[in-house]
């Protein structure tokens, strides 16, 4: 057939007689010019352009300027696009009804398509490079085209074209959208003025773009860029080379950060409070405040919702019309088509859709536009709810700062309230409003799915309905039961987590005393616990994934068998796939709605107690601190002119936010203040009650000066200093501040900015996390000699040469744990530092002992403080300080007692004074009896333990690690992305064996069962319906009859079945995952408690929580339903393939290209998902940790006046994770949107296939409602992966400990053969023993020998590190004997059972461990003893009458790690629990180093008496507790220098035991 362009079949084509234009296809002709001459201009320009700008990649972002009116010219562009593409279909089907080819019918809509499509590209890249003078191209071109377009459309109506003719349709429209286009072209000149003006408008781009820190596009890119996420390329590329981190993802957009969204909704929500501020019983509500600050967004990505929803609809006609025409063209294939006459081609749009190629490619184009919408609506959504975060969490925390203390002191607030506010709550705002577009959208979506299901199948239909709308309150109920579950199963796990902890701390002892099964079994039984309410959980969990996967299938198993029964008619194979692919649509809202319904009842619990916390108490307005002289915030109404300031403070805290304004100083109070700094006149003050804590105060405080107060415990001393700081509530009376401007005006400057600030060290250390000089410094700037000053003062310099990093070591909360001495040591240096005029120091003696605080007084106090002149307030208890006070205020039950000096103290009130001085002996002679027991070296010594397990070693394998290190680094990089795009294969097969192979295989079996069955059940319908149509001309009624009956009896067996198996794979999928994770932590308890002690000296106490906590929690919980819907999906997947592909083998070849795409599009995205999770998870700590450490520390921020420093921290912190978070969804928006594309691929390819090769109209059906399950689980297969590659890093954790080598508990001899009393006699032989902590490291002990009679007492004494506790462990073999042997009683311990072993000796080691549980528990864990022997151990102990004092006497409780007893008391328990047992055995580990000298006394006679006739081996801490001694050994370097008894070691002048007891004495 020739071409020609008007076709050769008609001989008036050429013919203009009746005048040029009333020929079409001049006229067609024509339309072909404005396109030429685009493309003409246009393809220099780009060329060129892109050939001298290769550069154009680097330019930045700040480049992206919008023209006016961009997003609408997008918009207009891609409407243009679509008609074009049914002009070119309409002109191809009409086409094909002529005789021969017309190229005018198709080829200018050809040429228009290319057109617009390079219109658009030319115009991106002139607003990229912000060129607007080249946009005169595109307005010609517009010109051009919409007369062309209106001559065409003038001509159709001269010839009187219906309006019902397509062609003439689609001309109109064009007209339009020309017409529009050109507008907005003109709108840019007049705008911007590049053309016809004088002075062309200068454009600066938005401030984010200025910004190189910004790197989050989505609100600056073109549309395009936006639906497709396709900035977001570069990211997830960049992923693969090296791993995102917070430098990559840059900095929140303006818009989006937590300040300006908070601004939003305080300003929104102050609305609402005028609004009930006359209506005393209604409080403000926040959701009319979140609807006025975010309803927008929400509205806007609920329009997205709906557009899809009913995009969504367009797959089930598509479907049905596809099978009809197919069915159409099969069964009349024999009659030949009518030619149209070509002079009158046009087409109705009924004959046009009828035809089915166009069907395919408008199912294609809907889906693509459905996802698109879809996607942006889930974005849209997320933004707000990240913006609604960010607001609360700032409107929570301005709260916070602003909150009166009594709450928290009172129990009103509790800190947990605060901090399940931060985590819970606002995190359940935010996921309400991620799904509430589904709220409104769902109902919509089920109304029209059934409407279109009553038209096609009728009555029937609403059989179907009726049983999903059914079972849905059923899935409602599950969930409510599944969040139950949850709960207690987290109540259990804390409880686990509590004993694990116990153990671990206190691993050494209970290996030293063999008692390691009985803690075992302790948290087994827990765990048995755990597991009971995990089981609940599972077998919820899986009826919940079975009822989503049986709801369907019994719906449509109800619908066809009624519509089977009651119609005469056969079911057609076009009805039964549209309804089946209905279905699908309709249960997925369906099983939503009772999630989005659970979630909407906990955000209104949530805004409940949200709105309790806002409106909760406040502090009074502090105005007076700012140099105004009154409290309550009353009088300052009363005279207005002076205190607008303080006023201005009630209103939002926008300008306070970002600088922190001090309000201008007023000197208001009448009397002389210069020596005076503070005055109260006639004072009461409550904690909230009403009832006056302190009551008729007046005191004055000197300026410069040091003020003590003193008195007894709870007579209000530290009640007094926060009254004064405005702390308490204000009764009456007042607290006059003078205009403290200190020295001469030159320090004035430095001085202005904590003018009013207070240094204040709280009774209760409290502590940033953050490193120890920040802690110090405490936001002033840094001063190197002023900081080591304060450092000197405080004698912090020896504790921070013992951490790791020295002064830049992370303490706090998540940092190392320091002992209470030392916490309160950097509290007291922080206040010293600060360059504020006021001190005050709450009683920063307490945990201090005697040296330190000598010195603290000494350098810190009277020399430091003093030589500035700044005004000290201490409140103490060590009354021998009073003599260096200027001032002393007295107290006594909330009064004020006396005031004075000490000499006018002493002179009028000689009763009082006497009573000091009494008490100042009596601490005087407790400084004799403490100068011994120096806790500070304990606490070093404690923090040394900590740090450095045994510092030699540690360095030795610093060393070794540090190698290895660098020999992996030189492995070159590529090695290095292997392994990060590798899925962790191996870890997932140990998970899968880990649950037993038994369950793997069922589980296997069951899923691919299951998968076949419901495979076939859609196979059985096809052939069932294609049958009924092929067999309705021929049979009779009775065949008919048996025909239906043994089609739907299949039918009913097959979708039995299906139900069935969902069930039964449901549950084995849990079950397997439940076995799993019962063997892994059982496992891994065992083996962690069976490791050698080393390990625990190594491994950091929080990396072995971590495996118990995070890890296990992932391993119960996650990892099954991760796995879950991954075998589902990627099963739904591949047997959607397997069937498109049976029923047309060519759709196999098209699957090629699309699968190698799927392949790389997971592969980038797994790894960059991998990194933003990470950095979500690692963003959200900070986050938490900054809330609950500024409520612990309210009144120190407040004091400091440091509020809008914490302020802008704590916005950082937000925006930093938020940012993360926000780059996490837009990465998940990027996969989603990817895969559902190359979904639409499939169904294109998978429609356009089976039209042209399929067998019969049942299986085009088929391959069809298959391809469109893909597209909804494409993205669900590949986020699965990524999630689960996450959680499989739980189980290589975990098995890592796995791999550990434990202690070899057998030893030769068969416990039986041991004789039942030994050690009898507790006679020790050392023989030539040398001793090392692992067989890599150098001996510890070297050849020591030793022999010890029975009943001897010996004393081991030496520095630090010669070994002394090393020969104490080796008696237990918890160190490695390499060499040489010890002997007790003729037994050769190496040949013990370990078990044996340790449980025949005692030990008291050094740090007093006590457990969670009752007294007699922790003496007798094993509960062999009677209770007179308790008792006995308890008396000789010195405790009996303290046990028997408490409520319960032996069952009274102890509190985790012993806290409800003093350190000396816990000694003393530990004491009693060597005891218990009787061994002839006892090692004592430096046992008395954290007593008293008077207890210690007692002590040292009670082993005398009460173990007369045993061995006791003593390690020294204090030479003088061995002089008593029957045996001294002296060792140095684990090496034994002398061995003789004491008096003869002492004879010896030189020798080094004579030179330690003289260091001692």
């Amino acid at each position: 057939m020739s071409l020609s362009f008007c076709g050769n079949d008609n001989a008036s084509a050429y013919n203009i007689s009746a005048g040029v234009l009333r020929n079409v296809c001049f006229v067609d002709a024509l339309n072909l010019v404005p396109h030429v001459f685009l493309l003409f201009i246009t393809f220099p320009i780009l060329f060129i352009g892109w050939g001298s700008q290769s550069s154009k990649v680097q330019i930045h972002h700040n480049t992206w300027l919008h023209f006016p009116g961009h997003n609408l010219r997008w918009i207009l562009t891609f409407t243009l696009l679509f008609v074009h593409v049914c002009e070119i279909a309409e002109g191809i089907v009409s086409d094909t009804q002529m005789k021969s080819r017309h190229l005018h019918l198709f080829l200018p809509a050809i040429m228009g398509f290319v057109a617009a499509t390079v219109s658009i590209v030319y115009y991106h890249n002139i607003e990229t490079s912000n060129f607007p003078k080249l946009l005169l191209a595109l307005f010609l071109y517009w010109i051009m085209a919409f007369v062309t377009k209106t001559i065409k459309l003038v001509r159709y109506c001269q010839d009187g074209v219906p309006f019902s003719q397509l062609r003439f349709c689609i001309t109109g429209i064009m007209v339009i959208l020309y017409g529009l286009l050109m507008a907005v072209e003109i709108n840019v000149i007049r705008v911007r003025r590049y053309v016809f003006f004088m002075n062309p408008q200068k454009v600066k781009p938005p401030e984010d773009l200025q910004d190189l820190g910004v790197r989050f596009l989505q609100p600056f890119v073109n549309l395009l860029s936006k639906a497709t996420y396709w900035w977001m390329n570069t990211l997830i590329i960049s992923a693969h080379k090296k791993p995102v981190d917070l430098k990559a993802i840059g900095k929140l957009p303006i818009a989006m950060r937590a300040l300006t969204n908070y601004i939003c909704l305080k300003e929104a929500y102050e609305e609402q409070k005028k609004k009930v501020a006359d209506q005393p019983n209604r409080s403000p509500s926040i959701w009319l405040a979140m609807y006025s600050a975010f309803g927008r967004p929400i509205l806007l990505s609920s329009t997205f919702r709906y557009l899809a929803d009913l995009l969504g609809f367009a797959g089930p006609l598509c479907i049905s019309g596809i099978v009809q025409g197919f069915q159409n063209t099969t069964n009349s294939g024999n009659t030949t088509e009518e030619v149209k006459d070509p002079s009158n081609s046009y087409l109705s749009s009924e004959e046009f859709l009828r035809n089915v190629y166009v069907l395919a490619v408008l199912l294609f184009l809907a889906l693509i536009l459905q996802r698109t919408f879809l996607q942006a609506s889930y974005y849209v959504t997320t933004e707000t709810g990240i913006n609604l975060r960010g607001a609360l969490l700032a409107m929570i925390y301005n709260k916070i700062l602003r909150l009166s203390t009594s709450n928290l002191s009172m129990g009103e607030m509790t800190l947990g309230q605060i901090n399940n506010l931060v985590a819970i709550e606002t995190n359940q705002l935010m996921w309400f409003l991620f799904l509430c577009p589904n709220l409104w959208a769902m109902p919509v979506q089920i109304i029209m799915g059934v409407i279109l299901l009553h038209n096609l199948l009728g009555v029937s239909a609403l059989v179907g309905a009726a049983v999903i709308v059914l079972l849905a309150p059923i899935q409602y109920f599950i969930a409510t039961k599944l969040a139950e579950a949850q709960k207690s199963t987290l109540d259990y796990s804390t409880e686990r987590l509590k004993k694990t902890n116990e153990i671990l701390k206190g691993i050494k002892l209970l290996k030293l005393y063999a008692w390691e099964n009985i803690f075992c079994t302790s948290v087994e039984e827990t765990r048995m616990k755990e597991l009971t309410s995990l089981k609940t959980f599972a077998l919820h969990t899986s009826l919940s994934i079975f009822m989503n996967a049986a709801i369907p299938i019994a719906a449509v198993l109800a619908t066809f068998v009624t519509y089977a029964y009651i119609n005469v008619k056969p079911l057609q194979p076009a009805q039964a796939f549209a309804s089946l692919s209905l279905f699908h649509i309709l249960v997925t809202p369906l099983f939503l709605l009772s999630t989005v319904v659970r979630f909407a009842v906990k955000a209104i619990i949530s805004v409940q107690k949200l709105n309790e916390f806002l409106l909760s108490d406040e502090i009074g307005d502090d105005s007076w601190r700012d140099g105004d002289s009154s409290v309550a915030y009353e009088s300052c109404k009363k005279h207005t002119g002076l205190h607008t300031k303080a006023i201005n403070r009630r209103q939002p805290l926008r300008y306070q936010l970002e600088s922190y304004e001090q309000p201008t100083r007023k000197q208001t109070s009448p009397e002389d203040m210069d020596d005076i700094a503070i005055k109260v006149t006639n004072g009461y003050f409550s904690w909230g009650s009403g009832l006056a804590t302190l009551s008729n105060i007046n005191i004055r405080i000197p300026t410069g000066q040091m003020t003590m107060i003193v008195g007894q415990v709870g007579c209000g001393k530290s009640s007094l200093l926060l009254a004064i700081l405005g702390e308490m509530q204000t009764l009456e009376g007042k607290v006059h501040w003078s205009n403290v401007n200190g020295i001469e005006p030159s320090f004035e400057a430095s001085r202005s900015r904590n003018r009013y600030s207070v240094a204040y060290a709280a009774q209760k250390p409290w502590l940033l996390n953050a490193t120890v000089e920040e802690n110090i410094i405490f936001g002033s700037p840094f001063n190197k000699q002023r900081y080591k000053a304060v450092t000197d003062a405080c004698s912090l310099q020896p504790d921070i040469d013992l951490l790791p990093f020295g002064d830049q070591t992370e303490i706090g909360e998540r940092g190392i744990n320091l002992s209470g001495g030392q916490r309160q040591r950097i509290c007291v240096a922080r206040a010293l530092y600060q360059n504020t005029n006021i001190v005050f120091l709450d009683d920063p003696f307490s945990a201090l002992d005697i040296h330190l605080s000598d010195h603290l007084m000494q350098e810190g106090i009277l020399k430091f403080l003093q030589e500035d002149k700044r005004t000290l307030v201490l409140v103490t208890h060590k009354l021998q300080y009073l003599t260096h006070a200027d001032w002393i205020i007295a107290m006594k039950d909330g009064m004020v007692l006396r005031e004075g000096t000490l000499k006018d103290i002493q002179n009028k009130d000689i009763e009082l004074y006497e009573h000091w001085k009494t008490l100042m002996n009596r601490q005087d002679q407790e400084l004799e009896k403490d100068m011994e027991a120096d806790q500070t070296t304990l606490e070093r010594k404690t923090l040394r333990r900590a740090m450095y397990p045994r510092e030699s070693k540690s360095q030795l394998e610093g060393e070794d690690e540090e190698e290895e290190e660098e020999e992996d680094e030189d492995d070159n990089m590529s090695t290095v992305l292997r392994l990060r795009t590798k899925m962790p294969w191996k870890t997932c097969w140990r998970y899968l064996t880990s649950g037993g192979f038994f369950l793997l295989f069922l589980m296997i079996f069951s899923k691919l069962l299951k998968h076949s069955v419901i495979v076939a059940i859609d196979y059985w319908l096809a052939t069932w319906t294609s049958m009924d149509n092929a067999n309705e001309v021929r049979n009779s009624d009775d065949v008919e009859s048996t025909n239906k009956t043994y089609h739907v009896a299949v039918f009913s067996i097959l979708s039995g079945a299906g139900i069935v198996l969902c069930l039964i794979t449901s549950l084995t999928v849990e079950w397997m995952g439940l076995t799993a994770a019962k063997n892994l932590h059982h496992n891994l308890l065992n083996k962690i408690i069976l490791g050698p002690i080393r390990f625990f000296d190594m491994t950091p106490l929080g990396l072995i929580l971590n495996r118990f906590s995070a890890d296990t929690n992932i391993i119960d919980q996650h990892i099954p339903p991760t796995l879950e819907s991954l075998t589902r999906s990627t099963l739904l997947c591949l047997s959607a393939i397997g069937m498109i592909s049976y029923a047309t083998p060519w759709f196999l070849v098209a699957l090629v290209p699309l699968g190698i795409a799927f392949y790389f599009i997971q592969k980038y995205f797994r790894v960059a998902s991998k990194d933003l999770q990470e950095l979500d998870d690692s963003t959200q700590l900070p986050l938490l940790c900054h809330f609950s450490e500024t409520a612990e520390g309210l009144t120190t921020i407040r004091a400091f006046r440091h509020e809008a420093r914490f302020k802008q921290r704590m916005l950082e912190l937000t925006d930093t994770n938020n940012i993360a978070y926000l780059f996490l969804s837009a990465a998940n928006r990027w996969l989603e949107v990817r895969t559902d594309y190359l979904g639409a691929c499939i169904v294109l390819t998978a429609a356009v296939t089976s039209i042209t090769e399929g067998p019969h109209s049942g299986f085009v059906g088929l391959g069809l409602l298959y391809a469109l399950t893909i597209t909804n689980y494409l993205n669900w297969v590949v986020r699965n992966l990524a999630d689960l590659e996450v959680q499989m890093g739980a189980v290589k954790k975990v098995h890592s400990f796995l791999n550990m080598e434990s202690e070899n508990y057998d030893g030769y001899l068969d416990p039986s053969q041991v004789p039942k009393d030994w050690p009898q006699e507790g006679e020790i032989k050392i023989e030539n023993l040398c001793v090392r902590y692992e067989n890599n490291l150098k001996p510890v002990l070297k050849h020591v020998k030793a022999y010890i009679k029975p009943g001897q007492k010996v004393g081991i004494c030496g520095r630090t590190g010669s070994g002394k506790s090393s020969l104490s462990l080796a008696f237990f073999r918890m160190v490695d004997i390499f060499d040489g042997r010890i002997v007790i009683d003729g037994i050769d311990i190496s040949k013990l059972p370990l078990h044996t072993l340790r449980s025949r000796l005692s030990i008291i080691l050094q740090d007093p461990i006590l457990f969670s549980g009752s007294i007699r528990f922790n003496l007798d864990p094993e509960c062999k003893c009677t209770d007179d022997r308790l008792w006995e151990a308890l008396e000789i102990a010195q405790l009996k009458n303290m046990v028997k004092s408490l409520p319960g006497g032996l069952d009274a409780m102890v509190t985790e790690g012993g806290e409800n007893f003093s350190v000396g008391q816990r000694q003393l328990f530990c004491l009693a629990r060597a005891f218990v047992r009787k061994s002839s055995i006892l090692i004592m580990d430096e046992a008395t180093a954290s007593i008293d000298m008077a207890t210690e006394n007692i002590l040292q006679k009670v082993v005398m008496t009460a173990f007369a006739d045993r061995t006791v081996v003593t390690i020294a801490h204090r030479v003088h507790t061995i002089l008593t001694a029957d045996l001294v050994i002296v060792m140095k370097r684990g090496n034994i220098l002398e061995y003789d008894t004491p008096e003869n070691l002492l004879s010896q002048e030189d020798g080094i035991f004579a030179s330690f007891v003289r260091a001692d004495m």
